[in-house]
């Protein structure tokens, strides 16, 4: 699993797959945010969010529960 993680290494076929599985199930059933994922995986910000996006997951709007609604 941690060969997932190792930088610079491309991810292919069911790799690639089950990467985007566990990382699904952390931004959905955990509630992880995309940067929180990147912290904990040591990939980038595209990485991660390429990698939802082709699972695909339905992305969280920006902001937490602070936002002011649009005008």
């Amino acid at each position: 699993m941690a060969n997932l993680w190792k930088k610079r290494t491309p991810l292919k076929g069911l790799e690639r797959e089950e990467a985007a599985k566990l990382l699904k199930k952390w931004y959905e059933k955990r509630g992880l945010s995309i940067r929180a994922i990147c912290e904990e995986t040591g990939r980038s910000f595209g990485f991660v969010h390429r990698m939802l996006s082709e699972a695909g997951v339905k992305l969280r709007s920006r902001g937490g529960k602070n936002r002011r609604p649009k005008s």
